[in-house]
This record gives structure tokens, C-alpha cells and sequence, in this order.
């Protein structure tokens, strides 16, 4: 590419003469990452496809020159433009330079590298980059396998991660206009029949960004699936023969909150359990799944027993997979998930689990923080019918007993309470109120 056809590419990503979308601000994601970027280190932001790592990037550019950064020393790429024919280190380093001898920035430049991973060979180039100190660098990337194997070997202790996810439920309703900021518990439960009108929404069609602004959500669902499935999963790994692949990934997806072995997962997409779990792990570097383990103290016994399988995006598994109501025990599980995921993802001494011993009875997640279990906490929408308390109480009391633990949680659609069980406290609280309470942390 010549430097005239750099540029024009280049011109379109910047603010160097035009203002750019930047959407609706992610608070908590915005002073991570200006703090991050304080530490002198290359950030990495990593996330599923169309989570808002974008947006993200350019609100942080937009804060820099708030702050007094000039234009011309800030450079925004996104390698997802079809614009780049080749994209190698050559290439980036024939951007950088066109970037620098056109813009002349009079101090360190700011480098935003938008989907890295479509770049051949660029750990090397970052590395040198950043030990030369040429630049202050953001990379982003939609594949947690690309960003952390080659990240580990050549960017050891020279990079800051940050996570992106689809919107939590507090900014849900910020993109609904309804903030949250800054009210009593009071004003929120004056507030609760709009809150609630907007959870079963945010149940019903999760938490992407664009979903949760336009009218046309199944559709764009289902288009953001077949992209990460097209693109991150069978064109990055070369896979000739996707069927399993595929089936596995439906199957998860219509029962999100189930517990399954690879061996299972095998059978259904007619494959071996290794390669169910070969593809369960590109399901999950493309961050699209997770796999939650069963909570023992002996390592052994979390690798062979099943797994629980939640999704990113609640929306995307009720597009996808099974409807939402006729599962919104197990939706609202997910979402539960989602949001304790999300504070240890920040928080790197957190470990999830769930719990079960030999009479089957089965606690939905066990937060552990270092050493110690934090939190014991279970997800029945509906605990009105007595047997069904009854189960939920037992397990819980049995865990809280055999882990030492004093209280737990059982989150509801809307009982509000606390009860003792032998000398033991259970709180029940409304989805809406906990994940709004749980997300101001």
C-alpha cells in the first residue's frame, strides 16, 4: 500500500479531522483502563466479538484529549477493515511510520490496535515497540487463546489485562435511560416495577450493546453468532469439517446451567470426547462459553467431574437455543453467573466453582477468595412451592457446613428476607436488587 492509501484508511479510524462515534460511556471500564494505561505497560483488552471493545477504545481517546493529548498524537487502527490487504509486521510497521511522519506527534504517541489478532507474527512488534518505548500501546483481540499463549511467552510482565463484557445490568439501564447513580435504596425500590420491566428484557435479550439499542435484536443476535463461530472459530482454526463444532455450540447453548461431561457433549455432536473437548475450548477462547468446575479441594476430582456450562450472553442462547420463557430459572442463573464472573475477572483472587457431594445435593456457586470461601450462592426463581425451598435450603446448609461457611444466598425473582437455619443465615434477595447491589461491588 502507498503512504496516500495508509493515510485515507487511517483518517477514517481518527479524530484528526473528524469527530468518531464513541456511544454511550462505560464508566467502570474507562478509569480501568486510563489507570492501566498509567502503568506504563501494554494493555490488553480481550472480549467477545461486538462487546464494545471499540467504543471503549475510542471513549478512552476521547478522555486522553479532554485531558489535553493533541490529536495528531493519538493513532486508532481496527485490523477488521477490509481496506488492509496484508497484515503483517511489515505492515505495521509501514502504518507506524506513515503515521509518524505525516502526523509528527511532539511526544510519546498513544497506539490503539483494534483486533490484533488479524495481524501475523505482532507480539514481536508490540514487544519491540514497547521496550523501545516508541509508543504507549492498547491492543484489543476476540480470541483469549491468541492473546494470552504468545502474550505469556514474549510480553511477560510487560502487559495489563482488561476484560470486556456484554453490559452488566446497571448499564443496561443506563442505556435505557434510566441511571442508577448515586440513589438510595429507597428511590431504587420506588423505582422497581420500571426496573423490573427492564430485567425481563435485559433476561430475554442480554446485554451486546447494539442489541439493547435497536429493535431488530433476534436478527443481530444471531448474525453476531454466526461471525464468531464464521470467523474466530472455523477460519482461525482452519476447521474443514465444522459440523461438530457447531452442534457442539447449539447444544450449549440450549442448556446453559446444565452440567455435562466432554464425553456426553461427544456423543450428542457424534465425536470423540477429545475432540468435544478440543472444540469446547475454542468455544470458550472465543469467549462465547464458559465451563464452570465443581468445587473440591482435590484438583483431581475438579478435572473428572462434569462441568457447568453457562454463555457470554444470555440473549445470544435464547436466540440461538431455547426459549427464554420456558427457562427463566435457568436464564436467570446465567445472569447470576455472568455478573460474578465479571467482578473476578477484575478481581484475579476469585475462583468460581459450583458444589455438589454424594447425596446430590447441589449448590449453583461456590466463590472462593485465596484460600477461603467468600460466598455461597444459589439461583431458584420460584421458591414458593415448599419441596422446593426445602431442596434449596438443604443444600445450602449442607455446604455452609462442610465449608465452613456462615450465610449464604439464595437469589429469587422477588422474596426479600433472611431466615435462620441452624445458627446459620440464608438471605433471600430479588435478582434486580442483588445484581445492582453486587455491581457496585
Amino acid at each position: 500500500m502507498n503512504r496516500s492509501e495508509i493515510l485515507s484508511i487511517l483518517s477514517d479510524w481518527n479524530f484528526w479531522t473528524k469527530d468518531q462515534p464513541t456511544g454511550i460511556k462505560r464508566h467502570h471500564y474507562i478509569v480501568r483502563l486510563e489507570n492501566l494505561l498509567g502503568t506504563g505497560q501494554v494493555v490488553v483488552i480481550s472480549g467477545v466479538r461486538r462487546s464494545g471493545k471499540s467504543f471503549l477504545m475510542r471513549q478512552v481517546i476521547q478522555a486522553l484529549m479532554s485531558k489535553g493529548v493533541p490529536k495528531n498524537q493519538i493513532l486508532m487502527v481496527n485490523f477488521d477493515d477490509p481496506r488492509f490487504a496484508t497484515l503483517d509486521t511489515a505492515a505495521l510497521e509501514q502504518l507506524f511510520q506513515t503515521y509518524m511522519e505525516s502526523l509528527q506527534p511532539s511526544d510519546t504517541p498513544y497506539i490503539f490496535l483494534d483486533e490484533i489478532q488479524e495481524v501475523t507474527g505482532w507480539e514481536k512488534w508490540v514487544r519491540m515497540m514497547h521496550e523501545l518505548r516508541k509508543a504507549k500501546i492498547v491492543i484489543s483481540g476476540s480470541n483469549a487463546r491468541l492473546l494470552s499463549g504468545e502474550l505469556a511467552t514474549l510480553l511477560t510482565g510487560r502487559h495489563m489485562d482488561l476484560n470486556v463484557f456484554p453490559l452488566s445490568f446497571e448499564e443496561f439501564l443506563e442505556f435505557n435511560n434510566m441511571s442508577t447513580q448515586n440513589l438510595d435504596e429507597i428511590t431504587l425500590v420506588s423505582r422497581m416495577t420500571r426496573i423490573r420491566a427492564l430485567l425481563y428484557d435485559y433476561l430475554e435479550f442480554g446485554g451486546f450493546p447494539e442489541v439493547t439499542l435497536t429493535d431488530q435484536k433476534k436478527p443481530l443476535l444471531l448474525s453476531y453468532y454466526d461471525d464468531i463461530l464464521n470467523r474466530d472459530l472455523i477460519r482461525r482454526f482452519h476447521l474443514r469439517r465444522p459440523e461438530s463444532l457447531k452442534a457442539i455450540g447449539k447444544f450449549c447453548m440450549s442448556n446453559v446451567a446444565s452440567q455435562m461431561t466432554f464425553r456426553s457433549l461427544g456423543r450428542f455432536a457424534q465425536a470423540t470426547g477429545n475432540t468435544a473437548e478440543k472444540f469446547s475450548s475454542y468455544l470458550e477462547s472465543a469467549y462465547l462459553l464458559f465451563f464452570l468446575k465443581r468445587f473440591s479441594f482435590a484438583v483431581r476430582e475438579q478435572e473428572k467431574s462434569p462441568r457447568k456450562v453457562y454463555s457470554i450472553d444470555i440473549g445470544l442462547s435464547n436466540a440461538v437455543g431455547f426459549r427464554f420463557s420456558q427457562n427463566v430459572g435457568r436464564v436467570a442463573e446465567n445472569v447470576v453467573f455472568l455478573t460474578l464472573r465479571r467482578h473476578a475477572a477484575s478481581n484475579p483472587n476469585l475462583e468460581l466453582f459450583y458444589w455438589k457431594d454424594a447425596m446430590q445435593h447441589e449448590v449453583d456457586f461456590v466463590v472462593k477468595d485465596g484460600l477461603k470461601v467468600r460466598e455461597l450462592i444459589q439461583v431458584s426463581w420460584n421458591v414458593s412451592d415448599p419441596r422446593t425451598r426445602q431442596r434449596e435450603i438443604n443444600a445450602l446448609v449442607r455446604a455452609m457446613k462442610e465449608l465452613g461457611v456462615n450465610e449464604a444466598l439464595v437469589v429469587t425473582e422477588d422474596e426479600d428476607k433472611t431466615e435462620e437455619f441452624d445458627k446459620s443465615k440464608i438471605k433471600f434477595a430479588p435478582l434486580w436488587k442483588w445484581l445492582l447491589k453486587y455491581e457496585r461491588g
